[in-house]
């Protein structure tokens, strides 16, 4: 009883510093405010800012209870086992530890929220896939990640939002991208930004040769409105089209599909998932910006790298992880050497341990 005492004290100190260090009382009066904002006088005339706050507010209230609801159960144990150790009651003490074990495990659920230190961790993001080199296969290749990347969506229960699509000609997608709405979204997703490379028998090939196949995946942050970066007009080209549908089928009928280039950097965002070009027009200019910022902040640490005398990675070519399938079956991270032999529920979207793994490596080598 004395050890599971002591080990119940480490464990409430434990969530008593992750509980600073999540800041977890701010969010409490954070949402308490958000809730007396919502209670003002024609709050809900605009309906889009409405939704937004009500469902920051949810989030916040949901978190500030998880762990003030888990300190309670610490506390009411810790009671349990006092009584347990005063009578003498060994069946008490096996209860309790067992109820010690599943707050040990949930308590390291939880503070892998520590670990989200960047700005924009809580950040929805803008996902995009990109077939690389080898035609067809590789085209299959990114809609398998696609897939994969959208059952961990659903399984997050995160909301994903095609904004544009180019199916192969023959299989796959030539690419897509997508933004999806969640909290925390961005925090985990990041892990996934760099090349994905395949390794596997094609079922495009008949002469069941091996082929590997390569996918670009870009992750970026969708910046609050908050969020100042300056386009100018005189710096972008607007074209707009038909949106098209799979096959190159006209789904509409009147040019509504928007396509914005960026002249000086040369970046190009399409958007044809809304019905208006004026609406395309604007979630094109918010990837826009987004796209901007990921990249003065890549450049900004390039900068820095180069005056530590580290040397700099190519993103492009050098593949962040690797899923084989045959002559084995194997998913490699190559940055934290993490590794699994079940390809099937990685690519079913079982890719939480891959972006834990990430996130404790760059925290250790940051």
């Amino acid at each position: 009883m004395e050890n599971l005492l002591k080990n119940l004290e480490i464990l409430r100190e434990r969530v008593l510093k992750t509980w600073q260090l999540l800041d977890i009382d701010r969010k409490e009066a954070q949402a308490v405010e958000m809730r007396q904002e919502m209670n003002i006088p024609g709050f809900w005339d605009d309906q889009k800012k409405a939704v937004k706050i009500s469902q920051q507010a949810e989030e916040l209230e949901k978190e500030v209870r998880e762990w003030t609801n888990f300190k309670r159960e610490i506390t009411d144990l810790e009671e349990l086992v006092a009584v347990g150790q005063e009578e003498g009651d060994d069946s008490i003490a096996e209860e309790a530890q067992a109820q010690f074990e599943e707050l040990k495990t949930r308590f390291e659920k939880l503070e892998f929220y520590v670990l989200f230190n960047s700005k924009y961790d809580e950040a929805n993001t803008i996902l995009s896939i990109h077939a690389g080199t080898g035609g067809v296969d590789a085209q299959d290749w990114a809609q398998i990640l696609e897939r994969m990347f959208l059952r961990f969506i659903e399984k997050m229960n995160w909301q994903a939002e095609i904004i544009d699509r180019t199916v192969g000609q023959e299989a796959g997608i030539k690419s897509v991208t997508m933004r999806v709405k969640g909290r925390w979204s961005y925090g985990y997703l990041k892990s996934e930004s760099g090349v994905h490379r395949l390794v596997r028998i094609s079922p495009f090939d008949a002469e069941a040769m091996r082929h590997t196949s390569f996918a670009l995946v870009e992750i970026i942050p969708e910046l609050p409105e908050t969020e100042k970066i300056e386009i100018k007009d005189s710096d972008i080209r607007v074209d707009v089209f038909k949106s098209s549908g799979p096959g190159g089928q006209g789904v509409n009928t009147t040019d509504s599909a928007v396509r914005v280039k960026h002249e000086p950097s040369g970046i190009v965002v399409v958007c044809q998932n809304e019905r208006s070009q004026h609406q395309n027009k604007e979630t094109a200019l918010k990837i826009l910006k987004s796209k901007l910022f990921k990249k003065e902040e890549e450049e900004k640490q390039a900068r820095e790298r180069k005056l530590r005398g580290e040397a700099q990675k190519a993103e492009w070519g050098k593949q962040i992880r690797s899923y084989v399938m045959q002559p084995y079956k194997m998913v490699k991270d190559h940055r934290t050497n993490y590794e699994t032999q079940d390809i099937d529920a990685v690519l079913d979207g079982d890719l939480e341990k891959f972006m834990e793994e990430y996130l404790r490596h760059i925290a250790r080598n940051s």
